[in-house]
């Protein structure tokens, strides 16, 4: 069918009224109690199309380990809540999460006190044993992961490396001691590569599609502390591992496909950032002329991936960086994915921001909204992902680096090291799942964004999306102000008429909340509120 252009300026709905309580005048909330008070024009025009959507996802970094071995009775909602597409009278029971990012740890766990990392719940199990063979029981509560995310249709995996396993690190540990170099043994880049090809062989014979093998994580750092396992990577230590892994994989004859990238922040990516060896990540592995060129590999794609830490202190700040990441994708021919963010930083504006101690679980949901439309929309990134699925909250962090928020039975709290994790206790849904969950839930894998013209400021913001069958549109609106907004919409190029409309809101006290409108109801967002709409077309 043909596309249409309407305006719709009917009179306002709130966002939980019924289409028979439609309020006299556009002032009042209705049965609601929000006051829509703004009336924003949105033009979304399926004729102008960008990036599609490879998915939305999050990692099994650490507690998955624990949670999925030992907490039996809780791990199959948690599951559910992270992988679950299914809506059932009106709740979607979980954010559908597309992709997941699995840790292939360097066996820190296996070593114990041993291991020089402090916090038991920081390290991580290995496959490779002492005696060098492969023991695939290990690693047990990571493969339930695994394994209910393909019962929930989740056919994207990426396998990623904090460290080389201890057995072939210069230390022996999962942490640095070599500074800006890489912590592997000079004849052990082939054998780390050879452990990771065969991990994903065996997983992609167990019926798991692993799309992509991340050997490096923010090579940018040197990992010297007993935070965690890590170790700093030179741009041409990166490139001989990933010519050593590109010779496995063919070996293997797998299509599994290698992520480089990982970059600390954004400007690692596009330009000479601290160490010259270590940045400019972009034109060593890109440019023909770089003795770290990879791009002639035939399991490197013209793909990248950095993270958004340290780069989102401020709305226009953060445009800035991603303008120069699309422009630099751009430069170099490559699709760029957003592949960890937490609210790690400490350089939030003041007046964009109210700070830690006085921010609630939605505030930091909402300023994590920003991050993913700005990732979205001026990155252009095909893939967007959280850190962490779950952990235990301490110090005061709130929901700043986890989805699901672990309570173990008998967590005193604040302590050093979480060295209970065996122990079943309780855990909460927090305000940054049910927000991704706006993104994730909605906007499918292959979905393309479409243009979304609005006003767009660090308070209003959204984007919008078509279905490959072109029979469902999605938009996802942010709203930070105090108010409610009633969208005014021009619908441009639709490829069919419209036939249902529902929204989804997240706010301080809904989660996904359905609302099913007429077709020529107005859509209504409520203060303070992430609203995801879902047209579909006949």
């Amino acid at each position: 069918m043909k596309g249409y252009s309407i305006v719709l300026g009917l009179l306002a709905l709130t966002a939980c009224s019924d289409s028979n309580n439609t309020p006299e005048n556009p002032g009042d909330g209705g049965d609601s109690g929000e006051i829509v008070s703004v009336e924003k024009n949105v033009t979304v025009d399926a004729g102008q199309t960008f990036q599609k959507m490879v998915g939305f996802g999050a990692s099994d970094c650490w507690t998955p380990a624990y949670i999925g071995k030992y907490w039996t009775s809780s791990r199959d909602r948690i599951s559910e809540l992270l992988f679950s597409s299914e809506i059932v009278d009106g709740q979607p029971k979980g954010i559908g999460l597309s992709m997941w990012r699995v840790n292939l740890g360097g066996g820190s766990t296996e070593q114990g006190d041993e291991s020089g990392i402090v916090d038991k719940s920081r390290r991580a199990e290995s496959y490779l044993t002492d005696n060098l063979s492969l023991d695939w029981t290990h690693c047990e509560g990571q493969r339930y992961f695994m394994s209910r995310a393909k019962e929930f249709g989740v056919n994207n995996y990426v396998l990623f490396s904090n460290t080389p396993p201890v057995q072939y690190t210069l230390n022996g540990k999962g942490f640095s001691q070599n500074g800006g170099s890489a912590n592997l043994k000079a004849d052990c880049y082939d054998d780390f590569a050879a452990y990771m090809a065969e991990v994903a062989k065996h997983y992609v014979d167990e019926g798991f599609s692993v799309s992509h093998i991340s050997p490096v994580n923010e090579p940018q750092y040197n990992w010297d502390g007993n935070g965690q396992e890590g170790s700093g990577w030179k741009n041409e230590e990166i490139a001989k591992l990933a010519r050593e892994l590109d010779s496995q994989l063919t070996q293997k004859g797998l299509s599994t496909n290698i992520l480089l990238g990982e970059s600390g922040d954004w400007e690692y990516l596009y330009k000479v950032k601290d160490d010259a060896n270590r940045s400019n990540v972009l034109s060593a592995f890109f440019s023909t002329s770089s003795s770290a060129y990879v791009g002639d590999l035939s399991h490197v794609k013209n793909l990248i991936c950095g993270h958004s830490y340290w780069t989102d202190g401020t709305w226009d700040g953060m445009r800035e960086v991603r303008k120069k990441v699309a422009e630099a994708a751009t430069q170099y021919g490559v699709e760029v994915w957003q592949s960890e963010w937490s609210m790690l930083g400490d350089n939030y504006s003041s007046s964009e921001f109210v700070g830690y101690d006085a921010a609630s679980e939605m505030d930091i949901a909402l300023y994590m909204s920003k991050v993913i439309h700005n990732d979205l929309t001026v990155a252009n990134v095909t893939s967007w992902n959280y850190w962490v699925a779950m952990d235990v909250s301490r110090w005061g962090q709130k929901n700043r680096f986890l989805l699901i928020s672990l309570t173990p039975k008998g967590w005193a709290g604040d302590k050093e090291s979480v060295d209970n994790l065996e122990e079943e206790g309780s855990f909460n849904a927090t305000a940054t799942l049910w927000v991704l969950g706006n993104y994730s839930r909605f906007i499918r894998p292959d979905y393309q964004r479409i243009s979304a013209t609005l006003n767009e400021s660090m308070s209003f913001f959204g984007s919008a999306w078509i279905s490959p069958q072109q029979d469902c549109i999605v938009a996802v609106y942010t709203n930070l102000s105090s108010k409610g907004v009633r969208l005014k919409e021009t619908r441009q190029n639709w490829p069919g008429e419209l036939k249902s409309i529902k929204t989804y809101t997240t706010s301080a006290n809904k989660q996904l909340v359905e609302k099913v409108l007429g077709t020529e109801d107005s859509v209504v967002l409520d203060a303070e509120s992430v609203t995801t709409v879902v047209y579909e077309l006949k």
